[in-house]
């Protein structure tokens, strides 16, 4: 059997997650009967009913859903795989830049190492340059699954490490960030149910993978726009203690007794034979 297209993978992914035809081609630019035959197309050639079709819609079947989780995995290789492409030829052609790594970090967590990584790795011999990318909340490991970033520093046990290598880099304990002249910015220490049941200060809500959990408290779109809220007295938000390097006067950091400690690490997509990268990793477990 040849090879999957990732045309074919896109025109399937689109219909797998819209489970609605008219609407997948409609995202993919294209009108609907050409999508229908090529999802016919590609079910005669695998062999198996992808898709369920009925007057109430379409369903995934079994083999539907094994192929919507390895066409995503596969369709993100290959992006990865062109973005990296890119940023290497720009090392190469004449004029370009010198080799470039990109670091996906989660926006205002572990401010201090990573100005110290950044510091040490530019002392070294050979460092290529580092482009530092912003992440929102878990988007780390979606960045470097997709090739917009070739590392990152990650958390645990908010971040997943599986499918990447890593290196244990910080452990730190849990703060709530309040509004200064809050009342229980006043205690030494808080606890989890503490923070999460204050009826005037609901917990921040930030999106994870495209959504937002549900609550009473404010949906975070930046760091920004969070330390804005918590010094208005509108929002509460629990952080790694290496937050407090960005508080504002108007903000308090109360230690959390029972919340789990944060691991930081150093990750990176297992495959990698980047020699830029191997060396930034041996400067992070030096520090």
């Amino acid at each position: 059997m040849e090879a999957l297209e990732t045309r074919e993978l896109r025109y399937f992914m689109a219909v797998a997650e819209e489970l609605h035809f008219g609407r997948a081609a409609e995202r993919l630019g294209m009108a609907q009967p050409p999508l229908s035959r090529a999802i016919q197309q590609l079910e005669r050639r695998l062999g198996v009913r992808l898709l369920e079709r009925n007057r109430r819609g379409v369903s995934l079947t079994g083999a539907g859903e094994v192929l919507l989780h390895e066409g995503r995995a596969a369709l993100d290789a290959a992006t990865a795989a062109a973005r990296r492409t890119r940023r290497a030829g720009g090392a190469d052609s004449p004029g370009g830049s010198r080799n470039r790594l990109v670091l996906a970090v989660k926006a205002a967590a572990s401010h201090e190492l990573l100005q110290k990584l950044l510091e040490a790795y530019a002392a070294e011999p050979d460092a290529a340059e580092i482009e530092v990318l912003p992440s929102g909340m878990c988007e780390q490991g979606e960045m470097l699954r997709d090739g917009r970033a070739d590392v990152a520093l990650m958390h645990a046990p908010f971040n997943t490490l599986a499918g990447f290598d890593s290196e244990e880099l910080l452990t730190e304990g849990q703060i709530a960030i309040l509004p200064a002249r809050h009342p229980l910015a006043a205690r030494k220490t808080l606890t989890l149910a503490e923070v999460g049941d204050v009826p005037d200060l609901p917990l921040a809500r930030w999106s994870r993978h495209g959504a937002y959990p549900p609550g009473p408290g404010p949906e975070i779109h930046d760091q920004t726009q969070l330390a804005q809220l918590i010094a208005l007295g509108r929002t509460v938000a629990v952080f790694p203690d290496s937050a407090r390097a960005w508080l504002w006067a108007e903000h308090t950091a109360v230690p959390l007794t029972d919340a789990p400690p944060v691991v930081t690490y150093i990750a990176w997509p297992a495959h990698s034979r980047s020699l830029a990268l191997a060396g930034l990793i041996r400067t992070a477990t030096r520090l």
